[in-house]
């Protein structure tokens, strides 16, 4: 692996965590499944495109692209080697040859420039200590005109799933310190404003950001999802308490609130994600067409 400068991730999803995501790929995967299309749609991959996943974790996304862009090709980033192991035995099972793997820290990976058609990612893009940085890198590596797709969680308040969560383990949902939403972590892009500007200052233009709402698969049922939702890391801090009664009596409040979200397929809860679509500045010898493709209002936002 290259250069790191997000230290504390790569030690997170190269131990336990991301050996738990590894473990139960298909169960994540089933919680983030209803972004798939959404994201994809709005990466607009042609046969031919060679296309970049950033944060690709156990891979899905980039299988996905990778049979969109059947003539060119994908190729998934990501710091965690367990969840790279799991993507590369998923792609040889499903007879995939337009794709491959790379672990490395998205923010100063040192991509070839202009190299990529699209780049995209589902929730893996809010981890970064120095984001600016990131959506940077990011530009380089597209070609001008290049595309960028992305999910990434809005407000924790609009959350079904994480208050569900933090009600049953400690029985409120925690008050956030206004400056957590600069810090890397799963709500680090929640405001669009600020997408917008890092957006614009990394080098994007033409930026679209737009609520999605998707129903998120937890499990089969609610023992199944427990189990899941027990063994991720913010489960395991909110319980690594030494007080295994506590710990007893949060798993059986949480199987029992998980209950009431029973459905025929599976524990499903609501999330609250925003995608997001950019463009690299083009070149001054692109087409007019595609000029006039891209012309229009800066920021979009569709609530």
């Amino acid at each position: 692996m290259q250069r790191i400068v997000n230290v504390e991730q790569a030690e997170a999803w190269n131990g336990p965590e991301g050996r738990h995501w590894a473990d139960h790929a298909h169960q994540w995967d089933a919680v983030s499944g209803e972004l798939n299309e959404p994201l994809l749609a709005a990466a607009g991959i042609s046969p031919t495109d060679r296309v970049l996943d950033l944060g690709c974790g156990n891979g899905q996304t980039t299988r996905l692209a990778a049979r969109r862009a059947r003539d060119g090709y994908a190729l998934g980033v990501d710091l965690s080697g367990p969840m790279l192991e799991t993507a590369r035995a998923h792609a040889v099972a499903d007879g995939l040859t337009n794709v491959r793997f790379e672990q490395g820290d998205v923010q100063v990976h040192p991509f070839p420039p202009d190299e990529f058609d699209v780049a995209l990612s589902r929730g893996g893009l809010t981890f970064f200590a120095d984001p600016v940085a990131a959506f940077t890198t990011i530009a380089h590596a597209l070609r001008p005109g290049g595309r960028l797709a992305f999910t990434c969680a809005r407000d924790i308040d609009e959350q079904q799933w994480f208050t569900v969560f933090t009600t049953a383990l400690v029985g409120r949902v925690p008050r956030t310190d206004p400056r957590a939403a600069y810090e890397p972590g799963m709500f680090s892009l929640a405001d669009p404003e600020r997408i917008d500007d890092m957006l614009t200052t990394a080098g994007f233009h033409n930026i679209t950001i737009t609520g999605v709402d998707p129903t998120m698969t937890y499990g089969r049922d609610a023992a199944d999802a427990t189990r899941l939702v027990l063994g991720s890391g913010p489960a395991r801090a909110l319980l690594d308490n030494g007080d295994r009664h506590a710990a007893t009596r949060a798993r059986h409040a949480l199987a029992t609130a998980l209950s009431t979200y029973e459905h025929p397929d599976g524990v499903q809860l609501r999330g609250a994600f925003w995608l997001v679509t950019a463009v690299t500045i083009p070149t001054i010898n692109d087409s007019a067409a595609d000029r006039n493709a891209t012309a229009g209002p800066a920021t979009t936002r569709t609530h």
